[in-house]
């Protein structure tokens, strides 16, 4: 199928639900309005805290669920429209106030798992456009796969390039102690959440699709 912004309608929940038309103005008008949908949910599961012993948002989740159900291009065009309205100063991201989103935000702490979140999304989305997500063994792997590139970029970022009180990087050890090891355990929850509910959801949007 042409245009940039549609998958395949087979494989994708939206592509199901939302199928694409002929004609560039449409297909352009449905991509804008998921994009937003997709950007909409993130801020959503930004504000939304998870109660525990490590306060966590279910961003992780919603991740997961645009690329899914958005495909790859779809998907990151929701989170890139999420990173700009963080960079514009609108209160989007978790701990928007108190702190203040701007560019110099990106530089921070949060800055590398913010971009994580642009690459699990194109991960996931692209094994959706390839209709590799009905399965839920199939899915977790994916999914699995999307969460460890998504830590692996923001630990990173922590360890080496974040701007902090204390000057650039906290270094690797302090970095997966500080920003990856608290949250295994709900991600792992999470993703088991999804591979286990997104196929369900695949094969009732199937039918609602027929």
């Amino acid at each position: 199928m042409s245009g940039t912004l549609a998958s395949r309608p087979d494989t994708t929940l939206a592509g199901m639900v939302w199928p694409a038309r002929e004609g560039a103005a449409l297909r352009l008008l449905r991509g804008a309005a998921l994009g937003f949908l997709g950007a909409c949910l993130l801020t959503i599961s930004a504000k939304t805290q998870v109660p525990g012993p490590v306060p966590m948002t279910l961003q992780t989740l919603a991740v997961m669920a645009i690329g899914a159900g958005l495909g790859m291009r779809l998907a990151l065009a929701s989170v890139l429209i999420y990173l700009a309205q963080g960079a514009l100063g609108l209160p989007v991201f978790a701990n928007t106030p108190p702190q203040v989103p701007n560019l110099a935000y990106f530089l921070g702490p949060t800055g590398g798992f913010l971009l994580g979140f642009a690459a699990a999304a194109a991960i996931v989305g692209a094994a959706a456009d390839r209709g590799l997500l009905r399965r839920p063994v199939i899915f977790g792997l994916v999914l699995t796969g999307a969460n460890v590139v998504m830590l692996a970029v923001g630990c990173i970022w922590l360890a080496f390039l974040a701007r902090t009180a204390s000057g650039t990087g906290i270094g690797l050890v302090r970095a997966f102690e500080f920003g990856v090891q608290p949250f295994l355990v709900g991600n792992a929850i999470k993703l088991a959440i999804a591979a286990l509910s997104f196929p369900l959801l695949f094969r009732f949007a199937a039918r609602f699709s027929r």
